[in-house]
């Protein structure tokens, strides 16, 4: 568990409608506090709240509660769902000292499936992503969640993806207890695997 070095410490976790980031960011804030820290959190949602773009400001601190929402250029981390949604965040919010942590998998919107709009070539994508931040880590979250069983388990992989990376003042067994707070028996089991599997994902 990494020390805090900076305040706030600002982490934005993006996806689109659905894909459960802002339980994540829930499990992320009440872990924080149980640390001692404040955690400013603030949800935006896009067009639509399934499907469309979902972002969820963390503000850490060990001095002050800060206003939840980030500024324009201020982001430290950026965790993504998905790597179109990593890009447009760090877009908005990051620059060359972001650290950014994405999903490879991508979720298509309904132009594109209908053939009205293009998907970005993945290589081109996180090139993109690569030149504007300090660093980016690339990990097929929703793989590890389908070896599971099924995609549901992706938001907690990628949250595993950000305690394993040891970027925030945070650790496994924190989330974890906030895991068992809201999730019982298999449930629970299944949710603790898949932080796990995400901590092993970047520590591999």
């Amino acid at each position: 568990m990494k020390a805090l070095t900076k305040e706030p410490l600002n982490v934005i976790i993006g996806g689109v409608g659905g894909q459960g980031n802002v339980l994540m960011a829930f499990l992320l804030g009440g872990a924080l506090v149980t640390k001692g820290f404040s955690a400013g959190v603030c949800d935006t949602y896009g067009t639509s709240q399934r499907g469309g773009p979902v972002a969820s400001h963390v503000r850490i601190s060990k001095k002050r509660q800060y206003g939840p929402l980030i500024s324009s250029g201020h982001a430290d981390v950026i965790l993504a769902l998905e790597p179109v949604e990593a890009l447009r965040l760090l877009y908005q919010f990051g620059s060359q000292d972001t650290v950014v942590i994405t999903n490879s998998r991508p979720v298509y919107p309904s132009d594109v499936s209908s053939g009205k709009a293009t998907y970005p070539e993945m290589d081109e994508l996180l090139q993109a992503i690569r030149k504007f931040s300090a660093k980016l880590t690339v990990v097929d979250a929703t793989d590890e969640a389908l070896k599971m069983g099924g995609s549901i388990f992706t938001n907690i992989v990628m949250l595993g993806t950000l305690i394993g990376a040891d970027l925030l003042p945070v650790d496994r067994e924190s989330i974890a207890e906030q895991l068992a707070e809201r999730f019982h028996g298999a449930v629970l089991d299944n949710n603790v695997e898949a932080l796990d599997r995400g901590i092993q994902l970047v520590r591999q």
